[in-house]
């Protein structure tokens, strides 16, 4: 991952673990397991995800969704709750042994066979008890907001597929359970620790990872997951699993990544690049779906506001706890709060736009002041009325305001005001036919888009560079244009010239139209055209999608910039047969048919 991700990589093994519950003395109820982040080694303090405790509620999943319901404390559960929280050395070496002599095996089903160790052994289980459960009112406002009301039966975040088999109530808990956290003290175990053991414990009586503040690390900005798929199942294998993505979209401290994490990372920490290692937020749902379709996006909830709120709920349960404890909790570092929590990012992100047309929408991406390209399917009437969106970072002073006021323990779950952005109305100046391969619109605006830097057209394609697509798929105009990454994984030519390229960025319904940039030189490469759908079982593929090369339409910009004719533009409904072939993702006939007549 190189040298930018050494210091994250190194925090997030070290405080990276996995928490499991279960009945005493009732095996045969079996267990609940997750991830979980180190916050302090000494006591030893657990912040997890929260999902594995509904089975032990005294009364009952409904009180996570009591009004007003913040924390609970961890008498909430019941008396035959036993935790354990598993993690690896604090200094990872190929030599570390447990203390029975030898390399520790991970779990029950694993110890008839050999390990596969990962050059570092696991430290055995360790006891804890249940402090306290905590949710971010902030969190669950923003949820509803987006997913709540009438979407609310298009979304589904079970850890299981949709074809899976999950009764009802087990769905409605793990929905109910979304966002909520829970604090856990690791048992001290004096029988194993050594004179200097305990005194190297004493000095580790501080936080074992910072924390970047709320609105500190903007959109786009590479992120790191590490968690544990399966939960407790194999941790010698799965433990501290890494995966790289970027922060896609934020909307206060809910949060999207497009780093792909699996059930089990449920609590699993997310860890930025700058500020080195900051802890940015814990994994809240792995995989969702809407309406049916994957969405490849994990749902995160930032950590400040967690642990805000955690300090705030040990003082009304225990001054003495709080007094004890709350010096443990991580700090804040980097960036102070103030940024706007909807940062557009990268610079050339910010081009991006909504397009609609009509009861149509999708992306779009501005070319200059009053020259938004989007696609076909999204503005495909010639002289049709169009409304464009952008976003600029002014309008969202107030925004930040609001979000500040919610992100206190206290706040009352708000209907969250509407998005703003500047709308502008133009109209349809060319759209491709139908039968052209080419799915292209060019809009003309009847006022200047101010504040939006225009991109600059790459004139080379590079397979194998890192790139983003920026565009407004899944959530629409509600928290602005989410940023996923990837790489070019394929430039399609014909005679040399390229005609389509394929990337790896997760690309919904909704992101048609939308730019994709060099992530490393933010050059325009291209337009989203479209994902790909497996016409036998209907499933939709977010990472295989394909966008029309920028150069296409090179000549036809410098024409239209010179002398205002669209002539370049109406070339692209008459392009050779091979172009045809290749965006109908076809292989073209081997013979020419001969006619039977």
């Amino acid at each position: 991952m190189g040298r930018q991700w050494g210091p994250a990589m190194k925090v997030a093994e070290q405080v990276g673990c996995v928490v499991s519950a279960s009945r005493a003395g009732q095996p045969e109820t079996g267990s609940w397991s997750c991830s979980g982040v180190i916050l302090s080694r000494g006591p030893g303090l657990v912040l997890c995800h929260g999902g594995i405790f509904t089975p032990f509620l005294r009364a009952g999943s409904a009180v996570l969704t009591a009004a007003g319901t913040t924390f609970l404390p961890g008498d909430s559960c019941a008396d035959d709750l036993r935790l354990q929280v598993q993690w690896g050395p604090m200094a990872a070496g190929p030599d570390v042994r447990s203390e029975r002599g030898g390399p520790r095996l991970c779990s029950p089903q694993c110890a008839g066979a050999p390990a596969r160790p990962r050059g570092r052994s696991l430290q055995p289980p360790r006891p804890a008890e249940l402090l306290l459960l905590l949710s971010c009112p902030a969190f669950r406002a923003h949820f509803a907001s987006l997913f709540g009301g009438e979407a609310a039966d298009q979304w589904r975040f079970a850890s299981a597929a949709p074809d899976d088999e999950l009764s009802e109530d087990e769905e409605e808990d793990q929905l109910r359970a979304l966002g909520w956290f829970a604090l856990l003290r690791v048992r001290p175990n004096p029988d194993e620790a050594e004179p200097e053991e305990a005194e190297a414990e004493a000095e580790e009586r501080r936080p074992a990872v910072a924390v970047a503040p709320l609105g500190a690390v903007p959109k786009g900005a590479p992120l790191l997951a590490c968690g544990s798929p399966f939960g407790a199942f194999c941790p010698d294998i799965f433990l501290n699993t890494l995966s790289r993505g970027v922060l896609s979209n934020a909307t206060g401290p809910l949060l999207l990544t497009d780093a792909r994490c699996l059930p089990g990372t449920e609590g699993g920490g997310v860890f930025a690049a700058r500020p080195a290692g900051a802890l940015v937020a814990l994994v809240v749902a792995p995989l969702c779906w809407k309406a049916r379709e994957w969405v490849g996006l994990t749902l995160l909830c930032a950590a400040a506001p967690l642990l805000h709120l955690a300090r705030a709920a040990l003082g009304r349960l225990s001054p003495a706890a709080a007094a004890a404890l709350a010096p443990l909790l991580p700090p804040e570092v980097g960036v102070p709060p103030g940024l706007p929590l909807r940062d557009p990012g990268p610079r050339y992100a910010a081009s991006a736009v909504l397009v609609e047309c009509g009861t149509v929408w999708g992306s779009g991406v501005a070319l200059t002041p009053r020259l938004v390209l989007t696609c076909r399917h999204v503005a495909p009437r010639e002289e049709a009325r169009v409304l464009v969106h952008s976003a600029t970072p002014k309008e969202f002073k107030r925004e930040r305001e609001i979000e500040r006021e919610r992100e206190t323990p206290a706040a009352p779950l708000l209907k969250l005001p509407p998005r703003r952005s500047a709308q502008i109305w133009g109209y349809v100046m060319f759209a491709t036919q139908e039968m052209s391969p080419y799915d292209i619109a060019v809009v003309r605006l009847e006022e200047d888009l101010d504040g939006v830097p225009m991109p600059v057209p790459t004139e080379q394609f590079h397979e194998g560079e890192a790139v983003s697509v920026v565009g407004f798929g899944v959530f629409g105009q509600v928290c602005g244009p989410s940023v996923t990454s990837g790489i070019l994984s394929a430039v399609v030519q014909v005679d040399d010239t390229p005609v389509m390229l394929q990337t790896t960025c997760a690309v919904h319904g909704g992101s048609s139209g939308g730019p994709l940039f060099s992530t490393c030189s933010g050059d325009l490469l291209g337009i989203v055209a479209s994902n790909t759908r497996d016409n036998n079982t209907g499933a939709t593929y977010p990472h295989l999608n394909f966008s029309i090369p920028i150069t296409v339409l090179r000549s036809a910009l410098q024409q239209y910039s010179q002398t205002g004719e669209l002539g370049g533009f109406r070339d692209l409904n008459h392009v050779a047969e091979p172009v045809r072939v290749v965006w109908r993702l076809q292989r073209p006939l081997a013979d020419t048919p001969r006619s039977k007549l």
